[in-house]
């Protein structure tokens, strides 16, 4: 494509800024080739020119399209060249606040100076188990991509971590190592994870410094090697150093500070343990008071060493070995402080003051005699070929030697700890693979650069061979595997600066030859350098003004060093007489450190590490021969680099590296230039350079089509997607060099994608322009048929006002005329009226005088008779009285003389009939003669009833008629009387009145003439209250306003507080409900890892030799420890487990104690805080409980004194008939023998057994008639109380012409007393018949109104099924077809039940009558002679079994428990019993049988059941964890059997809902509320496992269903990707699409409707689901930059009303589900909304009530245009929301939390079901189960 197409007018380019690196420019007019100059404008609209390279012709670089900056992968881009990286990095990290970004295989981070919240345990599970190019960038998909690359590969990997000192490197390499540990394993389970972790802070302490660069950075490279065994799990670390920078110990520069474990040490100097080291303030030393900044703001340094003493605990150090290595630093420090003086008089003498403090200190730390240190810290030993000489040294070489010794003492004690970190991390399995974390210092340049920055770059160049090696073959590999043609990319060979270093001749080659050298110097190496390479190789240079110095071309940069002190610290000697003193030394580490050291070498040097080449050990190798312990640092570190490469090229590399983004340290601040040179010397734009010489931008063909098709016209398009593409880029770009296909995609060189981009735009442009023009012609057409409709309207209105103005004036006029008429009508009226009511007040005085008169002559008269009628009247009423007083006296002294006769006569008799009584006892032969008087005087009692009824009929009758006519006469007495009475008041009103009108005329006059006076003043008062009243009822109305007002407030400020109370207290158990659950799924994760550490001991024990323990010696009951508290009331059985628990350390082999002991402890703290919970949750109910069991205790005495009572009649009774039996018995065989011949009465004759027969009829007789008279004997036992009082006020009426008709007075006084008794019985049983025909009536209404329900259900069904599609209406129609048919079979068995019950109680009245014809056949017998009976046939006799109601219990036998629990429960399969019998069958099997258990009272086998049963489900479920089909099916039954529990449990609160058989069926001897609650926390953990399940199965759907798939086709462009592609959107052949998940949730709720579980549990599954989806699309929208769009927004929302759309379909709106989703829903309104102006801002706030701030924010900034029409979220705006919810107080986390479970309920469901109406199937193999 020609620079001309491209370089037009608007088009913008990057010109070189000596402040910023690079600029953006606008061109002004087009490039025409031959131009020597550009025309540009800047961003500032400053103009300026550009001027072209007439040699090179080299145009200056394009800007890419505004769509792609920002991308996540800068191979993404369509330009590779520097500056687009170097803005792409701005823009994200300045903008966007993103610190991570992927250039093609590397990871580059920049170090943003600040805490940031990506690293949680959230954002692990969010980049657990994701596709690298999925997800933005994060140093966890790094990690994320190495472990599953290990898995799938079965190939070790590294990931090299390199920068700049305060990059960022060791947090990097940190995280790493933390993604590791929590991916592989659980901390919990085994501490190997967090001793890896507990390493860092060790080595952090020894190892690292603060600089003017970093205050925490690594002085020294490591290599650990994470290993991993065969199910990827962390076993083991080992760690390898390079590099340590020794000299920090003795000299740092300004504002920098030694190693942190010295002023650790330091700020610790005041515990007790740290007296006897003698430390003072970190100033006081001189080795860390050399840099001046002793303290980092910020860091509390005797924390720090809290937290390293504790790493070192964890790690095995011990007390002991952490003391020695604070005796040899605390001897560091003050041998640095031990002073060397010169003597005066010889310059080359020095000495050591005597008595020194320090150097005593010293010595006594490190246990070695002070004289021989003084001196052989100022002399040395020289050894010639005959003789030793001792030498003295001067005081510069003395001081040198002190701070080599200090040197040397410090990298051996961390030779030594690294070797026991290892030592503790090594693996005691197996290594299977192991993941290499590389954190090594980046490439450096400073102003002076010595020894440490050479090799420093030495390394970074062998490095940076083998990361473009890396680049190279990943660029080969992916063209042949797209099967395209390429050529060799020419990329930068780093290899002769290698051979430059390291090759024969090379500069440690050299180095090492001058150190051999007697009297070899710094310049004498130098003038060899300039001598070998100089001229000689186009690498190596010699600055113009030094002799002293040398130049090396990088492949960073060019880098000066100077020679001085090269060949010291390539030596790094220590004088062997010192070490000789160490060795003798009495601290046992220090004698262990130096007892295998080299006496004048150290294997390290300066700032790296331990030139250790072992990968298994750093400890310090043992005496060698001399030339391997003369090594120098410079050869020992080359060859543990050789090791390293080795290491990386047989494992698979993966590349972070980290920029430092300024050196000021300052928050999210970016410096071009620092960032430029970083991206030089790390190699990030290399690999741009390589990734731009080949293909760099790569689409699917799929992806091509969706997001060019706009450049296709109609025709183009084919059904072949790949032909059509090749076909529209053909047109497109003509230079088929530009482009290549692959297999599946196609590949273009740079630049091609902007052009495409271009092409893309300027086709939407064209559209949108043709849209607008229409659009506003529209709209202005629109205006101006407005402004018409205006006019006509306006003119409309002024014509109706004239009108209506005209109309007034005439209405006016008419309405003057009418006035005037009535005004004079009025007058005319008012003169009338006035001279008729005069005329009429003239009138009614006369008249009113004549009446008057009259009434007072009528009145005398009347008065005078009234007067004599009531003087007449009293005198016959007082003779009246006196006559009718003394009949009632007479009366009343007869009937008292009859009663006290009678009375008298009644106890004779009384007496006489307990005579009789006494005298007749035993006489049981009287019963039938009084049986047949007793019924014939019931038949004489009702004739006389009925007598006695008619008889009171009548009398009540009459007596009502008389009553009337009583109260008539009475009443016209009372109103005679009332009449008389007014007629005399009357008469004296009259003469009162006369007087007071005389009074009153007088007065009249007098008011009269007052009337006018006060006239004036009454109104003058009155207008003056009227005033007051109003003003007083205004202020009485304006403060009942406020009262109500004030009442209002505080109702609705009480009501608040109420609500607000309320939902606390409902969050606070909640939360104590989860933090419950939360503990018992942490203790059954321990428990379930007891039970794997079982079977790995079992199995370690099998492999033993000797005797060993069977599997039968294990118990049964796997988990029977959980429940030692419910199951075990002896002791043995705890000492038994506490033995076990003794014993299992010493059978579990390699495995590791301290984690036993910990696992332990932590069951231990669990069990007691989980007791702890269940007390806290059952005080609560306690009083409850104590009153409820307070009235059953009550309840319970009672029935037992009934049936005590009963017992003693009955028993009685049965005493009574046993000898009245015998006597029988004895009677008929005596009569036999005296009456019959013996033939006859033989035994086996027939007579004999016809006899026999009849006696055993007659027997059975007497026994039901016996349980009759018992049972009403029993009723009126219980009734004896409740009628006490009612027999003490009624006493017996007796009849005495019955009497004295009956001839036997004792007979018929006791017929008729138990007359009575049976009467009342009579009577109140009419009433419980009575009372049970209303209860019916009760129930057939409700069987009524549920027929009502169902009609309506049906028809709410039919209409739903109407709406659906054919297939859903099929199955919907199917499930409702299999619930109708069962409930039907449900109905039927309840029918056949009563059937069974009519047919028993048929079977019972025949088996009556048969005994009754029995007996009619033997009084037959009695009169046929015996002749007769031997003659006649004798008819055998059916003697029926008597039958018992099945009470809905199972018996079996204890050996059959195991066979129940197998066939019940482990071999049981969910699907044949959901589709073919009743839910919750097993449930109901297992609480017969413990019904049963309890009904014997076996309280054992009741113990025994449950815990076998419990165990049985918990093992299937171990067994199937994964199955959602028989997590569901338990989870059912196991709700139902604790609902059984509690039903049928006796107590009133769950018995409100029972019939009275199933209240029969309640437990009667056990109270199982402590298994309930075991169950129920069974359930709580299934109800964990099925969430699990769940989330197990959605997880893979959620993401491409609700995210990447495209629902509405269409609305959503892709944008080119990079190398790191994410997944594809387009829905091949196995992606996951929103059907997918429906379809899913239908399966699952479909399941859990078969198995019967509770619709509200149905509803807390739902809502549980809903938010896994949820929190995972929001997670994963939260992470991902190319799904934050308008368009994305739009699909999001339009999946979610679908679900919603699901929800309504089951009828679940109310289970809390849609509220979940929630936070996604308020995210998509967030992507769709305008973001501009601050009313938008604070529409957002309101908003977005339910995401967090943090949330909103990571939106904005990850909002990205998908086409140029869109515009990004600017940052005042981002900053005007962030000010808006400063106040907000929320959760910093950003991500949700996808693993939180609600607390789960289970609300008491009783079952209707019958338990007796069960019927177990012969499929289920239980046939050895009795119904009892």
């Amino acid at each position: 494509m020609a620079a001309s197409e491209l370089f037009t007018k608007f088009a913008r380019v990057w010109i070189p800024d000596a402040e910023d690196v690079w600029k953006s420019a606008e061109l002004l007019k087009d490039y025409k080739p031959g131009d020597t100059v550009l025309h540009l404008k800047l961003e500032d609209d400053k103009e300026t020119q550009y001027r072209i390279d007439q040699q090179t012709k080299e145009l200056p670089p394009l800007r890419n399209p505004d769509i792609l900056v920002g991308e996540n992968d800068l191979t993404a881009l369509s330009y590779l060249h520097e500056p687009a990286v170097l803005h792409n990095l701005k823009v994200r990290f300045m903008d966007s606040k993103l610190i991570y970004t992927y250039c093609g295989i590397v990871l580059v981070a920049i170090n943003p100076y600040e805490q940031l919240p990506i690293y949680g345990e959230d954002i692990i599970n969010a980049y657990s188990g994701q596709n690298m190019g999925d997800m933005d960038p994060h140093i966890f998909a790094v990690a994320e991509e190495a472990y599953k690359q290990m898995a799938r590969d079965e190939r070790n990997q590294s990931i090299i971590v390199s920068g700049e000192s305060g990059a960022g490197k060791t947090v990097s390499a940190k995280y790493a190592m933390r993604y590791f540990a929590t991916v592989s394993g659980s901390a919990s389970e085994t501490n190997v994870e967090e001793k890896v972790l507990a390493s860092n802070p060790i080595m952090e302490s020894i190892g690292n410094a603060k600089t003017t660069r970093n205050d925490n950075s690594s002085r020294f490279g490591k290599y650990i090697e994470i290993g991993f065994d065969k199910r990827y799990r962390i076993i083991g670390a080992n760690m390898r150093t390079y590099l340590l920078e020794k000299s920090r110990v003795v000299f740092q520069a300004e504002d920098e500070r030694n190693y942190h474990i010295l002023y650790q040490l330091c700020a610790s100097k005041h515990l007790p343990e740290f007296k006897a080291l003698r430390l003072s303030q970190a100033q006081n030393f001189h080795y860390t008071n050399l840099g001046g900044s002793p303290v980092i703001e910020g860091i509390d340094d005797a924390k720090e060493m809290m937290n390293t003493r504790h790493a070192c605990s964890l790690l095995g150090i011990n007390e002991s070995s952490q003391m020695g290595i604070f005796h040899i630093l605390a001897a560091i420090l003050h041998l640095g402080n031990v002073p060397v003086k010169s003597n005066e008089r010889d310059a080359d003498n020095c000495f050591i003051p005597p008595n020194t403090e320090h150097l005593i200190i010293f010595c006594d730390l490190l246990g070695v005699d002070y004289e021989q240190m003084a001196h052989w810290l100022c002399h040395r030993k020289i050894v010639t070929g005959s003789e030793t000489y001792i030498k003295p040294m001067p005081k510069l070489q003395a001081i040198n030697a002190r701070d080599a010794l200090a040197k040397h003492i410090y990298a051996s004690l961390f030779n030594w700890i690294v070797h026991h970190v290892n030592r503790a991390l090594h693996a005691s399995v197996k290594q299977h693979s192991f993941i290499g974390v590389l954190d090594i210092y980046g490439f450096e340049t400073f102003e002076v650069n010595s020894f440490e920055q050479f090799c420093i770059n030495y390394a970074n160049e062998k490095l940076q061979q083998q990361f473009n090696m890396h680049v190279f073959k990943l660029e080969q590999e992916e063209y042949m595997k797209e099967q395209i043609p390429w050529t060799l990319i020419d990329f930068y060979d780093n290899q002769p600066c290698i051979n430059l270093i390291e090759a024969k001749l090379g500069i440690l080659d050299l180095l090492d030859e001058e150190c051999k050298m007697p009297r070899g110097s710094d310049d004498t190496w130098a003038q060899k350098l300039y001598n070998t390479h100089l001229n000689k190789t186009a690498l190596f240079h010699k600055p113009r003004l030094s002799n002293k110095a040398f130049i090396i071309q990088h492949f960073a940069d060019k880098v000066e060093y100077q020679c001085d002190g090269f060949l010291e610290k390539n030596k790094d000697t220590v004088y062997e007489e010192q070490i000789t003193v160490l060795k003798a030394s009495k601290l046992n580490l220090l004698a262990e450190l130096f007892r295998d050291a080299k006496p004048a070498t150290s294997p390290t040097e300066g700032r790296p590490p331990v030139a250790r080449a072992t990968v298994k050990s750093a400890k310090p190798r043992a005496l060698q021969p001399s030339k391997e312990h003369k090594k120098s640092v410079g050869h020992q570190f080359r060859n543990s680099l050789h090791l390293l490469m080795e290491t990386l090229n047989a494992t698979t590399p993966h590349y972070v590296r980290c920029i430092k983004p300024n050196d000021d340290k300052f928050a999210f601040t970016f410096d071009p230039k620092r960032a430029v040179q970083q991206l030089r010397a790390c190699g990030v734009l290399e690999t741009i350079r390589i990734s731009a010489a080949g293909f760099p931008s790569r689409w699917t063909y799929q992806e091509f089509f969706n997001r060019y098709r706009v450049l296709m016209k109609q025709k183009d398009v084919l059904s072949d997607k790949k032909l059509t593409c090749r076909n529209v880029l053909e047109n497109l770009i003509k230079d088929k060099d530009k482009y290549q296909f692959g297999k599946t995609k196609i590949f273009f060189r740079a630049g091609q994608v902007a052009y495409l981009e271009k092409l893309r735009a300027d086709k939407l442009r064209v559209a949108c322009i043709r849209i607008q023009k229409t659009i506003r012609s529209w709209l202005q057409r629109k205006k101006y048929l407005r402004m018409r409709r205006a006019a006509i309207t306006v003119q409309r209105y002024v014509r109706g006002y004239q009108a209506r103005c005209y109309a007034q004036f005439l209405r006016r006029t008419r309405a003057a005329i009418l006035i005037q008429k009535y005004q004079r009508m009025y007058a005319a009226r008012q003169k009338f009226l006035r001279i008729r009511s005069a005329a009429i007040v003239v009138q009614s005085f006369i008249r009113g005088f004549r009446g008057r008169r009259q009434y007072k002559a009528i009145l005398r008269e009347q008065k005078a008779i009234i007067l004599q009628k009531h003087v007449r009247g009293w005198m016959a009423k007082c003779k009246y009285k006196r006559t009718h007083l003394a009949i009632i006296y007479l009366q009343c002294c007869y009937r008292r003389m009859m009663a006290k006769r009678e009375l008298k006569k009644l106890k004779i008799e009384a007496r006489s009939v307990e005579h009789y009584k006494t005298l007749n006892i035993g006489m049981e032969n009287k019963i039938v003669q009084l049986q047949c008087k007793v019924n014939n005087q019931t038949k004489e009692m009702k004739s006389l009833l009925e007598k006695l009824g008619n008889l009171e009929n009548t009398y009540t009758h009459e007596t009502d008629k008389l009553r009337t006519e009583v109260d008539r006469l009475r009443a016209s007495e009372e109103s005679a009387k009332v009449s008389s009475n007014k007629v005399t008041s009357l008469m004296e009103e009259i003469v009162i009145l006369r007087k007071e009108l005389k009074e009153t005329q007088a007065q009249k006059k007098r008011l009269e003439e007052g009337a006018d006076k006060y006239k004036a003043e009454t109104d003058l008062m009155v207008s003056q209250l009227k005033e007051q009243n109003s003003l007083l009822k205004n202020e009485k109305e304006e403060l009942n306003r406020r009262i109500q007002e004030q009442a209002k407030e505080i109702t609705e400020s009480m009501e608040k507080r109420m609500e607000e109370e309320t939902k606390q207290l409902e969050v606070d158990l909640n939360d104590e409900r989860s933090r419950y659950q939360s503990l018992l799924n942490e203790f059954c994760r321990l428990e379930e890892r007891y039970d794997n550490l079982k079977e790995e001991i079992s199995l370690v024990n099998v492999t033993r030799p000797g005797h060993r323990r069977t599997d039968s010696t294990h118990s049964s009951n796997e988990s029977e420890y959980t429940y030692n508290s419910l199951l075990s009331s002896e002791p043995g059985e705890s000492e038994d487990g506490t033995r076990k628990m003794e014993e299992l350390p010493d059978q579990k082999g390699t495995l590791d104690m301290s984690l036993f002991l910990k696992l332990q402890k932590r069951v231990t703290e669990l069990e007691q805080e989980k007791q702890a919970l269940q007390e806290e949750l059952d005080r609560k109910e306690d009083q409850v409980l104590r009153n409820k069991a307070k009235d059953a205790e009550d309840q319970r005495v009672r029935a037992r004194g009934a049936e005590l009572e009963y017992e003693s009649l009955k028993r009685q009774e049965l005493e009574s008939e046993n000898k009245k039996l015998k006597n029988e018995l004895n009677e008929m065989h005596r009569a036999l023998s005296e009456k019959a011949p013996p033939e006859v009465t033989a035994p086996g004759s027939p007579t004999y057994k016809v006899l026999l027969d009849q006696l055993t009829a007659s027997s059975e007789e007497l026994e039901v008639r016996k349980e009759e008279v018992l049972i009403l004997r029993s009723q009126l036992v219980s009734q004896k109380e409740a009628m006490a009082h009612k027999e003490t006020m009624t006493e017996p009426m007796i009849f005495l012409d019955d009497i004295r008709k009956m001839k036997d007075q004792g007979e018929i006084t006791q017929a008729y007393v138990g007359l009575k008794e049976a009467n009342r019985l009579l009577e109140s049983q009419l009433q419980g018949q009575r009372k049970n025909y209303e209860n019916e009536l009760e129930i057939l209404r409700g069987e009524v109104q549920n027929l009502k329900e169902e009609i309506n259900r049906q028809q709410q069904l039919l209409a739903q099924n109407l709406q659906l599609p054919p297939e859903a209406r099929i199955e919907a129609s199917l499930q409702h077809e299999i619930t109708r048919l069962t409930n039907e079979n449900l109905d039927l068995m309840e029918q056949l039940e009563k059937q069974d019950k009519t047919v028993r109680k048929l079977k019972k009245q025949l088996k009556v009558f048969a005994k009754k014809i029995g007996e009619l056949e033997v009084g037959q017998t009695e009169n046929v002679s015996p002749a007769q009976l031997a003659d006649e046939p004798i008819r055998p006799v059916n003697i029926p079994r008597k039958e018992k109601d099945f009470q809905g219990m199972l018996e079996y036998k204890k050996d059959d428990e195991l066979k129940l629990i197998k066939n019940l429960i482990l071999e049981l399969k969910p699907r044949g019993v959901a589709v073919n019998l009743i839910p919750g069958l097993p449930a109901y099997i297992l609480f017969m049988c413990v019904r049963h258990a309890d009904y014997i009272n076996d309280d054992q086998r009741v113990r025994s059941l449950l815990t076998s049963t419990i165990n049985g489900i918990k093992k299937i479920l171990k067994k199937r964890s994964d199955d959602f089909e028989i997590v569901s099916f338990w989870l059912s039954n196991t709700c139902r059997f604790l609902h059984c529990l509690k039903q049928y449990s006796g107590e009133e609160a769950f018995m409100k809902h029972n019939t009275p058989r199933q209240n029969d069926h309640c437990l009667r001897n056990f109270d199982l509320a402590e298994y309930r609650q075991v169950i129920s926390d069974l359930a709580i953990q299934i109800y964990q496992q099925l969430t699990k399940v769940m989330e197990n199965v959605l997880q893979p759907m959620i993401v491409s269903g609700m995210l990447e798939h495209e629902t509405i086709q269409g609305v959503s462009g892709l944008k080119p990707t990079g190398l790191r592609k994410r997944t594809s959107s387009i829905a091949d052949e196995g992606t996951y699409t929103l059907d997918s998940i429906v379809r899913q949730l239908n399966n699952f709720h479909s399941i859990m409707c078969q198995h019967g579980m509770d619709p509200e549990l149905i509803k807390q599954i739902v809502k549980q689901m809903f938010y896994i989806i949820g929190s995972v699309t929001l997670n994963n929208l939260l992470l991902r930059k190319d799904m934050c769009s308008w368009s994305k927004g739009m699909q999001i929302r339009y999946n979610v009303s679908q679900l919603e759309e699901w929800l309504r379909d089951k009828n679940l709106q109310t289970s809390g589900a849609k509220e979940t989703l929630e936070p996604l829903i308020q995210a998509a309104q967030l992507l769709q909304v305008k973001k501009k102006t601050d009313e938008d801002a604070e529409a957002i706030c309101s908003m977005c009530n339910a995401l967090t701030t943090a949330q909103i924010v990571k939106v904005l900034n990850l909002y990205t245009p998908v086409n140029e029409f869109e515009e990004r979220v600017t940052a005042s705006f981002i900053r005007t929301i962030q000010v808006r919810l400063q106040n907000r107080k929320d959760s910093p986390q950003l991500l949700m939390d996808a693993k939180h479970i609600f607390p789960v309920t289970f609300p008491f469901n009783p079952s209707s079901l019958a338990l007796e109406s069960i019927q177990i199937p012969g499929s289920m193999n239980l046939g050895f189960l009795l119904r009892v």
